[in-house]
């Protein structure tokens, strides 16, 4: 019997407990599996830092309550993560109103994790200075990302205008967090990448940036049936289409605007899987395997993403499309075969991404 190969993890992450790190598993597996690859160094700051964006990101997306009674408490968080005493943490106010909202989460983890916000935060203040001021400051822009997604998206059916509308919301949620990654590389990991910091930082703002049009394009469906489009209106209106048009497809397959559409899917797929192969340049710029590895693994997943996304066409609106788990494990497996090494993972690039050998 062949036994599959694993990645063993880098020792425990400083200052997370072992709940908190099964906490992060259930709240992002693949994420999760970044984050054991990473040197020991950058766990703490990257899991602590995903922990609380997701928490914000979880108040965000409960669109079953009042939209005031988000705004108030992402503010609070906010205001909380940006705070440079513990003491924040400890507000009877913060907490009452994170348990509250806990309390309506029908989710089991996400219920979890919001009543773990007080620990979350505590632990943000056991990191370096430097860390700290890193892990707020990627905060502030994600948690703006959020503030201003809520206030577009209200009752009924809402669109973004633009295509720079959309270009600013991938970066405030996602584009920031790949700065925030190759800042920490080059605090904690002197000579750790190939290109200059500054070719590293503006492609790993395009990395997280083409990771966030994935998840807009791959939720498309569900993100119409709860009324935001994140398709700009201006882009839809080239191809004849409207926002409406494409939330009564969601709901009901419709061939003439799943035709009229097939174009502006494909300029999407394309536009994101250049975003991919820039996260994939980064990857194989760095000279730590394990940091490799952790940066490699969502492009990975995500050029798998895209050719499926591919496969399905405009119906991909009224289905779920996802890389299925065992796909993972046999991607994990043949990259443990390659030992991590750049040629693997350009061949697996290339051959999750459906091109052909060259």
């Amino acid at each position: 019997m062949i036994k599959l190969p694993t990645f063993q993890p880098a020792p425990a992450r400083p200052g997370l407990s072992a709940a908190q790190r099964q906490l992060l598993r259930h709240v992002s597996r693949s994420f999760d599996l970044s984050i054991r690859l990473l040197p020991k160094a950058l766990q703490a700051p990257v899991a602590i830092g995903y922990l609380l964006a997701r928490a914000t990101d979880t108040v965000a997306d409960t669109t079953a309550l009042p939209l005031a009674e988000r705004q108030v408490l992402l503010g609070r968080m906010s205001q909380a993560i940006a705070a440079p005493s513990t003491s924040a943490s400890e507000d009877p106010e913060l907490q009452s109103l994170t348990q509250a909202f806990a309390a309506q989460q029908t989710d089991p983890h996400e219920r979890a994790l919001m009543q773990a916000l007080p620990q979350c935060l505590q632990l943000l203040h056991t990191l370096h200075p430097a860390d700290q001021a890193s892990v707020r400051q990627v905060l502030g822009h994600i948690t703006q990302g959020q503030q201003l997604d809520m206030t577009r998206f209200g009752p009924g059916l809402h669109a973004l205008q633009t295509e720079a509308e959309l270009a600013e919301y991938t970066w405030l949620v996602a584009g920031c967090v790949g700065e925030f990654w190759t800042e920490l590389c080059g605090r904690h990991l002197p000579g750790y990448s190939r290109l200059p910091q500054e070719e590293m930082m503006r492609i790993g703002r395009q990395y997280g940036m083409g990771l966030q049009r994935l998840n807009i394009i791959r939720d498309a469906g569900a993100d119409l049936a709860g009324g935001r489009c994140y398709w700009p209106t201006e882009t839809l209106e080239q191809a004849g289409l409207t926002p409406a048009l494409l939330a009564q497809a969601a709901q009901v397959p419709h061939t003439d605007t799943q035709h009229a559409l097939a174009p502006l899917y494909t300029q999407w797929l394309d536009h994101t899987q250049a975003q991919l192969a820039d996260g994939m340049r980064y990857a194989l710029a760095l000279k730590p395997l394990r940091l490799r590895l952790a940066s490699a693994l969502p492009a990975l997943i995500g050029a798998r993403t895209v050719a499926l996304l591919r496969q399905a066409g405009p119906a991909a609106l009224n289905q779920r499309v996802k890389m299925p788990r065992h796909e993972v494990r046999a991607l994990l497996w043949r990259i443990a075969l390659g030992l991590g090494s750049k040629a693997a993972l350009e061949r697996e690039f290339r051959k999750l991404s459906g091109e052909p050998r060259p």
